[in-house]
């Protein structure tokens, strides 16, 4: 019995974890493998048939002041973890992005457990945001193999050492059984000619914070330029439900609650999504939905970045970052205003030039995407490490 073990957090390492857990166990079976996989992740990791060690989807943040809560529950995770790499070492561990916890859990493993092979799927960001080169020297270090997702990652990764495949992004896999416009509106009950417009605030507690009432302020004004568009907003989180009831009913929104499993469906029916900074843009962009892009930390945090840390990044969302090229209007911090958005949006719906150009630079950030077959691809790989 060949075993793996997979570490990852939030809602978005949740769910690539969960692919890629599905390609092992699809590819395993093929070559005649017997596999367990362990993990920290979340419900769709289990679901594909993990084993779950801890749940790491509740516990992520973005900004210094913002992770501050999650640091105890995070430690006592990362305890269980080294523990079950100590005493039962697997045949290869695979870290997915999830920066801070996985530099502890890749170094330990190096330290203690130095013949089991480590591979990072799916890095962190550095090629975007790297303040020096010391983390990055850290992730080289500590990983035998690096599976990239994105062309500039494979890059910069090689340019810095790193045994780099690059097997392209895995939503490839993923939307192409994607819905239609027409299939989703039909699904979901959305006449041709209604205008519907996916709001997506939040998949962490910060975000419902610092995302929803900005994003509501801008569909209240929205409601008043276009008084019959219908709002629908997909649950990241069960646990949002009452809060986005209740600030729906305080901004007076024609807006509609959409179950989890049925996030993609209401994305692809809509005329235009406006939403947070994450995985999800690139999930929007192949759904070929023109999007408006926000986000906000705590202003704290977004001074001592900017002023201490010296950060700045040439932008923040996946579509943008694939050719580094402006496609998408990221309204980041101080720009993140009612205002903003709103012209933005109101744009997105009444100008067809602009709403044309933005799908035509999809297209043209999916060629660049790869191919399909990703998942299975980074699990051979993977398995190939396995037997050897």
């Amino acid at each position: 019995m060949a075993t793996i073990f997979i570490s990852t957090g939030e809602v978005s390492g949740d769910m690539q974890g969960a692919m890629l857990v599905e390609a092992l166990y699809r590819q395993a079976q093929s070559v005649g493998i017997p596999l367990e996989i362990m993990a920290l992740g979340g419900a769709k990791m289990a679901q594909a048939g993990a084993v779950l060690l801890g749940d790491t989807t509740g516990i992520g943040s973005v900004g210094i002041l913002e992770s501050l809560p999650y640091i105890w529950p995070t430690l006592q995770i990362q305890r269980c973890a080294k523990a079950y790499l100590r005493n039962s070492p697997p045949d290869v561990i695979i870290l997915i992005d999830y920066l801070g916890p996985n530099l502890g859990i890749g170094n330990f493993a190096k330290e203690q457990v130095p013949q089991v092979p480590r591979i990072y799927y799916i890095a962190p960001q550095e090629w975007v945001w790297s303040l020096g080169d010391r983390t990055t020297t850290e992730i080289v270090r500590l990983c035998d193999r690096l599976l990239a997702i994105f062309p500039t990652e494979a890059r910069y990764y090689q340019e810095h050492g790193a045994v780099v495949d690059w097997v392209g992004h895995p939503f490839i896999d993923v939307l192409q059984n994607a819905p239609t416009r027409e299939m989703a509106r039909q699904t979901l009950g959305i006449e041709s000619d209604e205008l519907a417009i996916a709001l997506l605030p939040a998949s962490r507690q910060q975000e419902l914070r610092y995302l929803l009432p900005v994003m509501f302020e801008a569909a209240q004004q929205i409601q008043t330029h276009h008084p019959s568009v219908q709002f629908y907003l997909p649950l990241s989180w069960e646990k949002y439900r009452p809060t986005l009831e209740t600030e729906i009913q305080r901004y007076g929104l024609r807006a509609k609650l959409v179950e989890a499993n049925q996030s993609r469906m209401a994305i692809a029916a809509a005329d235009l999504a406006i939403t947070k900074s994450g995985t999800v843009n690139l999930e929007i962009a192949l759904l070929n939905v023109p999007q408006v892009v926000i986000y906000r930390v705590n202003p704290l945090t977004a001074w001592i970045a900017r002023h201490l840390l010296k950060f700045s990044i040439p932008f923040m969302s996946a579509p943008n970052l694939v050719l580094m090229k402006s496609i998408v209007p990221e309204l980041l911090q101080e720009s993140a205003t009612t205002e903003n958005i709103v012209r933005e949006a109101l744009d997105l719906l009444e100008n067809p030039k602009r709403r044309e150009q933005m799908q035509q630079d999809y297209q043209q950030m999916r060629d660049a995407l790869g191919e399909p077959g990703v998942c299975d691809r980074a699990a051979q790989i993977i398995l190939g490490l396995v037997k050897s």
